[in-house]
């Protein structure tokens, strides 16, 4: 089963990275959050791929796609739907939204309002929408793939922390080296790469590799392991508060993902400290007792690297 598997997670990796070239961390983070039914935020500067990288994720999967771009107008009901009236039948007839896809892009997510921003709270915490008292579900699989620039603050509004715990992962990707622009330039000489692009998996394929991901094996040992990362977080006065339980069920998820992606039905202690920051980083800030300046690395990283040098890895 797993050499299946891993034929079919090898051939979604190279179809992606025939688009994101020289990005393979990013790639397999992406992955990681896709197979364990996440949902992921890519944060970066302009230019450097995020809207590409969604795209390239959903146009691998033969499944339903809808691009929102998010600007300070935009309404909840842009994103959800909206019951219409129908003369004739007398009755409200429900339109929906662009959420109701299997891979949806919130591109730019900070440049519309809170409210706006609130309107995916339900859809990616349990995979549903209410509108006008009535619960529809939404299709499975179902993933926000968001992206916002950190740089840019004026004429945006930044994620609550109850919006960025939805988020399984946050990743940058950053400039690209010298050799990987160049093959970027040759890629792209006559056409983008991203018009080429074929599905590799179905949906129902997908949902049967995110049904694989819940039968990897995670030993008792690694759980205390990854208890006692998260315990770190919640005492001391360094954070401000520490990981909640569904940050904790996201990292036990992901490196249950992580184990499958490198052809294993168990987990080992590298898959859980390789995902600490990727998964946690978004989630915490650091107390300002704690604060200081720290040129070219952020503080919430510092002191979870702190945190992982101190807490013996089980072998």
């Amino acid at each position: 089963m797993l050499t299946g598997t891993s034929n079919r997670l090898a051939e979604l990796r190279q179809s992606i990275e025939t688009v994101i070239h020289g990005k393979t961390e990013a790639v397999e983070m992406s992955l990681v959050t896709l197979l364990a039914g996440g949902h992921l935020l890519i944060e970066d500067v302009p230019g450097v791929g995020k809207t590409t990288l969604a795209r390239s994720i959903a146009g691998c999967l033969a499944c339903s796609f809808q691009r929102i771009q998010f600007t300070s107008d935009l309404l909840p009901s842009d994103i959800v739907g909206v019951s219409v009236y129908d003369q004739r039948e007398g009755t409200f007839e429900f339109k929906p939204g662009p959420v109701f896809a299997n891979i949806v892009l919130a591109d730019e997510i900070n440049r519309t309002t809170p409210k706006t921003q609130s309107s995916l709270l339900e859809a990616m915490a349990e995979g549903s929408v209410t509108v006008d008292n009535e619960t529809r579900p939404l299709p499975r699989p179902f993933m926000v793939l968001a992206t916002q620039n950190p740089m840019e603050h004026h004429g945006t509004y930044p994620l609550p922390e109850s919006q960025l715990d939805r988020f399984m992962m946050r990743i940058h990707l950053g400039y690209p080296g010298f050799e990987a622009e160049k093959e970027i330039l040759r890629r792209q000489a006559l056409d983008h790469p991203i018009n080429s692009l074929l599905p590799v998996l179905t949906t129902t394929q997908l949902l049967g590799l995110q049904e694989e991901v819940r039968q990897v094996r995670v030993s008792e040992l690694l759980l205390d392991y990854l208890m006692a990362i998260v315990a770190q977080t919640r005492t001391g006065s360094v954070f401000e508060s520490g990981v909640s339980p569904r940050g904790t069920l996201t990292l036990y998820r992901a490196a249950q993902a992580l184990a499958l992606i490198d052809g294993r039905d168990y987990c080992v202690a590298d898959d859980i400290k390789r995902l600490v920051l990727p998964v946690f980083t978004h989630r915490l800030v650091v107390s300002q007792r704690h604060s200081r300046r720290s040129p070219g690395r952020g503080e919430v990283e510092l002191a979870l690297q702190d945190i992982l040098g101190r807490i013996e890895v089980p072998i």
